[in-house]
C-alpha cells in the first residue's frame, strides 16, 4: 500500500520518493513530505508516490505503519535496564504480519539518561512485545533490529517469550550479557504457545558475525559503554551462549552473517525458531510495496542524514537503488542527504545517478536541523527540475 500525494490518473511524470529518516531532525515520513513538496513545486503535474523507508533499524516500524496506514499499538514493558517503558508494535492490514522494532523497547536512546550498563542491559522488553504480537494471531513476525542498547545474544528476547536460561545448577541466570557467561542450558517449555508456529524474519543492516574481532561485542560494544575488559568478557560470554544454542537446537549460529546485529539477537532467534536473516532495506522495501511503485517510475528520490561509504552496505538508499535496478522501468535514482561523503564513482557504482547535499556551504548544525525540511524541499525542487526537464 502506497501513499500518493496527487491524482493517480495524472498524466505527468511519476516520481517515487523513498527516503530514510534524517536522524536527529526529521523522521522518514517528514522527509518524504518535504521532498514531495519540492517535486510538486517544480513539476505541478507530477504524480508523487511517497514511500517512507528504513533499513530495518530505528524508524522501520513507523515507516511500515505509515505505508500500510495502520495504527501502532502500545504495550507496557521494560527498557534495556529493566525500567518501565512503553513500546509500540503493529500488524499489516491483513493481520498476517506483526512488526516488532527492537529499538522501541530495548533501544539505546531510551537509556541515554542513565549510566551505561553494558553487562546488564538486555532485550527482555522486546521479547514481551513479540509475545503480544503473537497473541494477536499473526502468521509472521518481522523483527526490525538496530539501535540496541544491549549485548545479550537475544537471550532477553527468548526470556520475554517465556524461555529460561539456566546455569549448571539449574538456576536461572540474570538478564544481560553477564548471564551468558554462566548459561549451561536452555529451557523452552514455557515458550509462548505460538512462538514456533509462525515464520520469523529478521531485518538487519549489518553483516557482522556473533563473536570475534568483527563480532557484536568488539564492533558495537563500545557504543554501548563497554570498555576493553567488558568487550573481552562479552565476547567470551557470547561464544559460550553460541555453544549452548548450537548444542540444544542443532543450528549453527556462531559464524552466521548478520548474527552480530543488535548485540547478537539473530543468534537466538535463528537457533530456536529458524528465523530468516534478511537485509533490512530489502525487507522494508518489499513490505511497503516499493517494487510495484517503481514499475512505471520516471524518477526515484531517496536519502538519509549522511550518505557515506556505509550507505552502499545495506542502508536504505542501497536498497532503493537495487530495487530500481531490478525494475522493468529502470528509473534513475537520486539521493538527497544532509551530507554527501561518498565519492561520486562509488555512488554511481552502487546505482545512484547523483547525490545532493542540503548543506551547501558553511552551516551550523543547529541551523541545519532547524531548516532541514525547507532545504529538503528546495533541493528536491532543483533535482526534479533538472531530472524532468522542467528548469
Amino acid at each position: 500500500m502506497t501513499l500518493t500525494t496527487t491524482d493517480p490518473a495524472s498524466a505527468g511524470p511519476h516520481v517515487v520518493v523513498a527516503p530514510d529518516s534524517f536522524k536527529g531532525s526529521l523522521d522518514a515520513i517528514e522527509v518524504a513530505e518535504a521532498i514531495a513538496a519540492g517535486v510538486l513545486a517544480a513539476v505541478p503535474t507530477a504524480r508523487v508516490t511517497r514511500l517512507p523507508m528504513a533499513d530495518g533499524g530505528e524508524g522501520s516500524l513507523a515507516a511500515l505503519a505509515a505505508a500500510w496506514r495502520v495504527p501502532q499499538h502500545e504495550l507496557d514493558t521494560v527498557d534495556a535496564l529493566g525500567r518501565p517503558t512503553t513500546a509500540r508494535w503493529a500488524t499489516s492490514p491483513d493481520g498476517r504480519t506483526g512488526v516488532v522494532e527492537l529499538a522501541s523497547a530495548s533501544g539505546l536512546p531510551a537509556v541515554a539518561d542513565a549510566e551505561p550498563q553494558p553487562l546488564h542491559a538486555h532485550t527482555r522488553g522486546t521479547g514481551e512485545v513479540a509475545a503480544a504480537v503473537l497473541s494477536a494471531g499473526v502468521e509472521e513476525v518481522l523483527v526490525c533490529l538496530g539501535g540496541s542498547a544491549s549485548t545479550d545474544g537475544g537471550a532477553g528476547v527468548l526470556a520475554g517469550l517465556g524461555a529460561r536460561m539456566l546455569d549448571a545448577d539449574g538456576v536461572e541466570v540474570p538478564d544481560g550479557g553477564q548471564g551468558l557467561a554462566r548459561v549451561a542450558s536452555l529451557d523452552l517449555t514455557g515458550l509462548h504457545p505460538r512462538a514456533r508456529q509462525v515464520r520469523w524474519r529478521l531485518a538487519v543492516d549489518v553483516t557482522s558475525s556473533l563473536t570475534g574481532e568483527h563480532g557484536a561485542a568488539a564492533v558495537y560494544g563500545p557504543q554501548k559503554g563497554a570498555g576493553p575488559g567488558d568487550v573481552a568478557f562479552l565476547d567470551e560470554a557470547l561464544a559460550r551462549w553460541a555453544g549452548v544454542l548450537e548444542r540444544e537446537t542443532g543450528r549453527a549460529v556462531r559464524s552466521l552473517p548478520g548474527a552480530g546485529a543488535a548485540g547478537g539477537v539473530p543468534a537466538a532467534l535463528v537457533a530456536v525458531f529458524g528465523a530468516a536473516v534478511e537485509r533490512g532495506a530489502d525487507l522494508v522495501a518489499e513490505a511497503v510495496g516499493l517494487p510495484a511503485a517503481l514499475a512505471d517510475a520516471d524518477l526515484v528520490i531517496t536519502g538519509e542524514g549522511s550518505f557515506d561509504s556505509q550507505s552502499s552496505r545495506g542502508k536504505a538508499p542501497d536498497g532503493v537503488a537495487r530495487a530500481a535496478a531490478a525494475s522493468p522501468a529502470h528509473p534513475p535514482v537520486v539521493v538527497i542527504a544532509g551530507q554527501v561523503l561518498m565519492p561520486a564513482a562509488q555512488s554511481r557504482a552502487s546505482g545512484i545517478r547523483a547525490a545532493f547535499s542540503i548543506a551547501n556551504g558553511p552551516l551550523g548544525l543547529d541551523e541545519l536541523v532547524a531548516h532541514t525540511a525547507q532545504r529538503l524541499t528546495e533541493t528536491a525542487a532543483h533535482v526534479a527540475a533538472l531530472a524532468l526537464g522542467e528548469g
